[in-house]
């Protein structure tokens, strides 16, 4: 048997931060895992400017009020789920990613939270597990599920190379000439031709 576990942002909806950082005007927001490799070192910095800016998470929530889907992304979740359960495996937080699920016809999600204060302000950060990408998708197939991966940047890496089939979704040039091994796909089209070629294999 054969599951989808996928990335969200950049998959199937714009990066958060970059509409975030377009919409506060502070251009280091805009930096994302596909940029940096070290989620920590991401984090701490972010947390940093939000303090520095006086930006609660009603402003970020705001921001991310404005998001749609990317375009062809429902119709190819509304495929993939006549085809294959999905679960997506996200490094955002519950935070932020609620409005969005409702917009995906809420798919299962595991994802992070944040600690805020009474003020709204994003105080820190707590990953659901370390490596949690990763351990998802070994989880499942100790349950002897055979994982398709889908990401896009630098935090998606260790899920592919752990899956039985990981596959990198429209990444940026860095993240692709660096995993030159994976397979690249750039639209949905692609994406169900492979997944099709994959779950008919015997």
């Amino acid at each position: 048997m054969h599951i989808v576990c996928s990335d969200l942002e950049g998959v199937y909806v714009p990066e958060i931060w970059v509409n975030v950082s377009k919409q506060t005007g502070i251009e280091e927001l805009k930096l994302t895992t596909r940029d940096i490799s070290d989620y920590d070192v991401l984090m701490k910095r972010r947390l940093e400017l939000l303090k520095q800016h006086g930006l609660t998470i009603h402003d970020i929530q705001k921001a991310i009020s404005l998001l749609e889907p990317l375009p062809g992304a429902l119709k190819f979740i509304d495929w993939l789920r006549t085809k294959l359960q999905l679960i997506v495996v996200s490094d955002t937080f519950i935070e932020f990613a609620d409005p969005l699920l409702n917009q995906l016809g809420r798919p299962t999600l595991l994802c992070h939270k944040l600690t805020i204060d009474e003020e709204g302000n994003i105080i820190d950060y707590n990953l659901r597990q370390k490596d949690a990408k990763k351990k998802v998708v070994k989880a499942l197939q100790a349950l002897n599920y055979k994982v398709i991966a889908i990401g896009d940047s630098y935090n998606d890496i260790a899920m592919l190379r752990e899956a039985d089939y990981g596959i990198l979704f429209n990444p940026p040039k860095n993240v692709a000439d660096e995993h030159r091994d994976l397979l690249v796909v750039k639209t949905y089209t692609d994406l169900k031709r492979v997944i099709l070629k994959l779950i008919d294999k015997k």
